[in-house]
């Protein structure tokens, strides 16, 4: 495995703006103007599955949100930082996003640290911060291992629920079933396999299959 650093980053932007800057000058003229993407991507921070490459997409097109296991809190008022509510809050009522796709992916480390429990009663910046986060699917963990058990297909299952979680979780933001009801936006659920390369889309009663 090649081991990117800064200095390959800085090597990468030379050949952008050597490459793609100037080939794609008009685009970057209209993106200075402003943003009007049609869709919002929560995806997991993991380094394997940005959501650009997995959907083709270019600089414009769509609005990201990146965690720890793609997971999207329940609507709440008070105390803490909110990155991924007032992510949602401007992608919804600024940009008028006409859809929103949440994807979970194989092998996430977040659905492990929450199977396994592993920075459970740990503080702050010793895995603390984690396990408050991946909380989020201790009911689903619960029920999951009630009927799977400890296995790959308990986990595999676990992966999955992080996408309906944040789905129901969504929609406890009162401006998300207001414009469901109304036709303005829709939510769809999807999975990238890592191992290989296929991409699993949630149905309405929220099973998964291949796109």
């Amino acid at each position: 495995m090649t081991h990117t650093h800064f200095s390959d980053l800085i090597a990468g932007y030379h050949r952008f703006r050597a490459e793609e800057w100037p080939r794609e000058h008009a685009r970057w003229a209209e993106l200075s103007r402003g943003q009007s993407p049609k869709v919002m991507v929560i995806a997991c921070s993991d380094s394997r599955v940005d959501p650009a490459t997995i959907f083709g997409t270019h600089p414009g097109e769509v609005f990201v949100v990146r965690n720890v296991a793609n997971l999207v809190p329940p609507f709440e008022l008070g105390g803490g930082r909110h990155g991924v509510s007032a992510a949602l809050e401007f992608a919804v009522t600024q940009l008028e996003v006409e859809e929103i796709v949440v994807m979970g992916h194989g092998a996430c480390g977040g659905v492990h640290a929450a199977f396994s429990r592993r920075f459970a009663g740990a503080a702050p910046g010793a895995g603390g911060f984690i396990d408050h986060w991946v909380d989020l699917l201790d009911d689903a963990r619960t029920r999951i291992v009630a009927k799977h058990g400890h296995g790959a297909e308990a986990i595999h299952e676990l992966e999955l629920e992080t996408v309906r979680v944040s789905i129901a979780n969504l929609r406890t933001f009162p401006c998300i079933p207001e414009r469901e009801s109304k036709g303005l936006l829709t939510i769809h659920g999807a999975y990238f396999a890592i191992t290989d390369g296929v991409l699993h889309v949630m149905d309405e009663g929220g099973a998964f299959a291949p796109a």
